[in-house]
């Protein structure tokens, strides 16, 4: 048996085509016949009738008299109505006072035929009697004509339980193209490549290569995995199919397996075919072990049948599973095995040359003034997914609209990376002279270690309050840094409690304010002693801490510790002794420079927002310049130092600050949350 993958030959059947729809006219024909029923119930009756004529009561008696009635039917209301000798009917009223027995005497002289008839029904009556009459018929008409939309009607309905929810796109395919996702040159060719084998598999076959069953992309959130499948949808040339993960799923055992089959029984009339799986953890998360007390039947149904549907006994030839995932340490271990997804495409964070590729691309519908400088805004926005940078240069739309004009400027820009990382500037949140004086020590402390401790360079430093913070230093960084050695890290410490040391050296003690840093500071402490091996006490070990891969960190450390009490209490102590390290650092720097310090305070007080030349020259030292980078260098990230206010408990209380530090994987959604780096990983 053979794994390639080839159309099926000309000629062998025709090709499958839905059923054409049924004709609009055909649901009309229920209402229109009980509308006729109902017209000819209403009219036929009345045609039976000979023609009457009105007769007043004087008339009548004289009618009487004159022997040329031949009866007549008198109601409880007066009513009469009869026939004449004639042979003509008439009608009457005769006053209810008067109707007693010298009239009955008087119509039975005249030898005409007497009867009584029951008193005629109200309009509401008959309106009651009517609706009790058509109501049950019309609501079986409407279930009627419910059930009959489908192919098969009622049977057809409760077989459709089953069917794939796949939306196919066969003839009609989405506008999205590759040339809509910027960057990621090296993932759209390995996908590009399926597409090219199920649309020329003979220049595979001559290598003997075969069709990969499965590509899988994972990666964090926002960068563009659903949007590469749309694009393949776009540019492909052969039917594409796709479904999300949770659509499998029904409160019914046994329906996401039916589903599964019918995926892939559709995608074999089409193939060669996609089929994309969005969020493929919804259905492929790693099986219940034997004895578990916890387990989800459906589920493993249905991830069973994904198994033996993509590679099992009667294997999909022509068929390539696309998904997608952010949660690929959940899956289980059969769905990833060769002969499955054969294939696993990281799709990282961009880098700054695909965020700028990135942000042309979402500001070609944006009228932009010449100061905006896509190169600078790259560099400026590290950690940013591609979604982050479509929010980014939508936020930059809507802050130029907001002040009155259609052309976006740099500003616009930087006001919405402000927005996004720190959040909105409120014009109410006005501080107290003593609390500003205070957030203006606290971010030239911050500010003048980071200079002269040849940290990351400072780019911009603020006080004024946006969002939850109060103040911010944004330091740039003259290189992407994937690796971080030693000094970079301690480096990093003091600045991280340069805002403490300033105001232990300019007040002579400390608030509320330093709380962020301060955790973020231990976390990032605690990240070099427990995983990085930087403490000659604790020793060259690691305990990684766990978690998701893409989606931070789980809190695994908290409910299971893999070392000894011993060994935690001596990582407590080497905490301790680095972070009274850096702080002692950063106070002796602040001293040495105490005018420097005084000269940042009053330079933030006066104009509220400097930039980073202007803390190099009160500083007194030269400002760093970025090197030019060489080709195929990863460039700049940006990291930002924040000062906030209390947290929830004690808002009152002072400013917290928070820290952001470069992280080998950045997570956009915890910019602003104290983080430190990650462990760097050596080639």
């Amino acid at each position: 048996m053979t794994k390639h993958a080839s159309p099926p030959p000309p000629g062998d059947k025709p090709a499958p085509t839905a059923p054409p729809p049924p004709p609009a006219w055909r649901h009309w024909l229920l209402p229109l016949a009980v509308l006729a029923s109902i017209i000819l119930f209403i009219v036929l009756p009345g045609t039976k009738t000979s023609a009457s004529q009105t007769l007043s009561y004087s008339t009548f008696l004289d009618r009487v008299a004159a022997h040329q009635v031949k009866s007549v039917t008198i109601s409880s209301d007066g009513a009469a109505t009869g026939t004449l000798t004639s042979g003509k009917g008439y009608t009457t009223v005769i006053p209810t006072e008067l109707v007693g027995q010298s009239l009955l005497t008087q119509l039975r002289d005249a030898k005409v035929t007497i009867d009584a008839a029951a008193p005629g029904t109200s309009f509401g009556t008959e309106l009651l009697s009517w609706l009790i009459l058509l109501v049950p018929m019309a609501l079986l008409g409407w279930l009627w004509w419910r059930m009959s939309r489908g192919p098969a009607g009622a049977a057809g309905r409760v077989a459709a339980v089953g069917k794939s929810k796949a939306r196919v796109f066969d003839t009609e395919r989405p506008s999205t193209s590759f040339a809509d996702v910027a960057g990621y040159e090296g993932v759209k060719a390995e996908v590009t490549e399926v597409v090219d084998f199920l649309r020329r598999p003979e220049r595979y076959q001559l290598a003997g290569a075969v069709a990969p069953r499965g590509v899988l992309m994972v990666g964090p959130p926002g960068t563009g995995k659903t949007l590469l499948a749309r694009a393949v949808a776009g540019e492909a040339s052969v039917p594409f199919l796709s479904v999300t993960g949770s659509s499998f799923v029904e409160m019914f055992v046994g329906v996401g397996a039916a589903r599964v089959r019918d995926l892939f029984a559709e995608a074999r009339k089409r193939a060669p075919a996609i089929i994309f799986v969005d969020e493929v953890d919804a259905i492929g998360g790693r099986r219940s072990a034997g004895g578990a007390l916890v387990s989800n039947d459906e589920r493993e149904q249905t991830l069973n049948q994904l198994l033996a549907e993509m590679d099992g006994f009667d294997p999909a030839e022509g068929i390539v599973v696309l998904a997608a995932t952010n949660r690929p340490e959940v899956l289980d271990p059969a769905l990833l095995r060769p002969g499955r997804f054969d294939r696993q495409v990281t799709i990282p964070l961009p880098n700054q040359f695909e965020r700028q590729a990135i942000l042309a691309v979402h500001c070609r519908d944006k009228r932009l003034e010449p100061s905006v400088d896509l190169d600078a805004l790259s560099r400026g926005t590290p950690g940013f997914s591609g979604a982050d940078l479509a929010n980014l240069a939508n936020e930059a739309a809507i802050v130029a609209v907001r002040d009155g004009r259609s052309v976006v400027s740099a500003a616009d820009f930087d006001a919405a990376r402000d927005r996004i990382i720190l959040g909105r500037r409120e014009g109410s949140n006005v501080l107290l002279p003593e609390e500003k004086r205070a957030v203006a020590i606290h971010e030239s402390g911050h500010a003048l270690v980071a200079a002269l401790c040849h940290a990351d360079p400072v780019e911009k430093v603020t006080i004024l309050p946006a969002g939850p913070s109060l103040g911010a230093t944004h330091q740039l960084p003259l290189v992407e840094r994937h690796l971080y050695p030693e000094s970079y890290l301690l480096d990093s410490l003091a600045v991280r409690l340069g805002g403490r040391a300033g105001e232990l050296v300019a007040v002579g003690e400390a608030s509320s304010g330093a709380a962020n840093d301060l955790a973020g500071a231990t976390d990032l402490a605690t990240k070099m002693v427990r995983e990085l091996g930087l403490s000659t006490v604790v020793g060259p070990v690691g305990y990684p801490s766990g978690g998701s891969a893409f989606l931070g960190e789980s809190g695994q450390q908290f409910s299971s510790r893999p070392f000894a009490e011993q060994t935690q209490a001596a990582i407590d102590v080497e905490v301790a002794r680095l972070l009274r390290q850096a702080e002692e650092r950063a106070v002796d720097l602040l001293r040495e420079h105490r005018q420097a310090l005084d000269g940042l305070v009053a330079a933030l007080l006066e104009h509220e927002t400097i930039d980073g030349d202007a803390v190099y020259r009160i500083a007194g030292v030269p400002a760093p310049r970025r090197p030019v980078p060489p080709p195929g260098l990863p460039p700049v990230h940006v990291t930002s130092t924040a000062m906030a206010p209390g947290d929830a408990t004690s808002r009152a209380a002072g400013p917290v600050v928070e820290h952001a530090l470069p992280a080998d994987r950045v997570e956009p959604a915890d910019r602003v949350e104290p983080r430190g780096p990650a462990p760097g990983r050596a080639g």
